[in-house]
């Protein structure tokens, strides 16, 4: 699923989220796969890749898996297992290190982010 805006989940999802704004998974939210976004809330579970700028994991959320970001916070009462890695690491990987960043994945959903913001500042508004 690739989005331009906001992204709240109190649901289950399973799959790819790229978005160019904020998601937030809410306490009955649950994510499983590869998530991308400039800011994730989190107060429910994500379990797989995450790769953002800003990552909070709330009171009572858990996230479990690879992360890569600039900034992680985690309450109090968060939980937080796995391997966080700066994002400025995404790229320089070893080839046999098993994550998307080795098949260029994330830099596929980093050109289509580039993409969708272009396309969104190309449309015309109607200005009444």
């Amino acid at each position: 699923m690739n989005i331009v805006g906001k992204l709240h989940i109190d649901g289950l999802f399973e799959g790819r989220i790229a978005s160019l704004d904020t998601v937030s998974v809410g306490k009955r939210g649950e994510l499983h796969g590869h998530i991308q976004a400039q800011e994730i809330h989190v107060s429910g579970k994500i379990e797989g890749e995450i790769n953002c700028a800003e990552l909070i994991i709330e009171n009572g959320g858990e996230v479990k898996g690879t992360v890569y970001c600039d900034e992680l916070v985690i309450a109090r009462k968060g939980s937080f297992i796995g391997e966080r890695r700066l994002k400025s690491e995404l790229k320089t990987l070893p080839q046999n290190s098993g994550t998307a960043a080795d098949s260029h994945q994330g830099d596929d959903v980093d050109k289509m982010l580039s993409q969708m913001l272009d396309e969104k500042n190309d449309t015309p508004t109607n200005n009444r």
